[in-house]
């Protein structure tokens, strides 16, 4: 029985994409598995839904993950957005904030390592999908701002940093 018990840690502790793939269940999202390593999910937000993507790096023990808003940033205003994300990446403390270039989308990217832990854990799942979650969507103005607003990227992050407290 301990035997089992092992094998059956070692295969989740392999694969962390097979837990992702509970925990979207979980909560109702939809998803796409494409394969053994990648996972896209589907995630309704406050100013858009968002995507999830999840990719087992077998050879680094790490789980990238991406997190991107359909936002299409115009090549006229890619400067303004590179400066955009340098001001919200000085601010971060967990992950960062890049632009696909080959999409021009905005996305939150982080990868965790897990070489020597017994697999991702349910925690660091929660923690890392709400992190991305919560940055996201208190971000998501400041790319409007720049994009269609036409206001500097010091102007859009300050705007992004107020917590407003209450409602209207």
């Amino acid at each position: 029985m301990a035997i089992a018990a092992v094998e059956e840690l070692d295969e989740l502790a392999a694969n962390p994409i097979d837990l992702i793939e509970t925990f979207a269940s979980a909560h109702g999202w939809s998803f796409d598995r494409g394969n053994d390593s990648e996972l896209v999910i589907e995630v309704p937000g406050q100013w858009a839904d968002y995507r999830l993507f999840f990719s087992w790096l077998d050879d680094l023990w790490a789980i990238h993950f991406a997190c991107a808003f359909d936002m299409n940033v115009p090549d006229h205003r890619r400067a303004a957005i590179n400066e955009l994300l340098s001001r919200i990446n000085e601010r971060m403390a967990v992950g960062h904030f890049d632009l696909w270039a080959d999409r021009g989308l905005p996305v939150f990217r982080q990868s965790t390592l897990l070489r020597g832990a017994h697999g991702l854990s349910v925690e660091q799942l929660e923690d890392l999908v709400e992190i991305a979650l919560a940055e996201c969507e208190r971000f998501y103005p400041a790319f409007q701002y720049v994009i269609w607003g036409g206001k500097t990227p010091v102007e859009a992050v300050d705007a992004a940093m107020i917590d407003t407290v209450g409602e209207a």
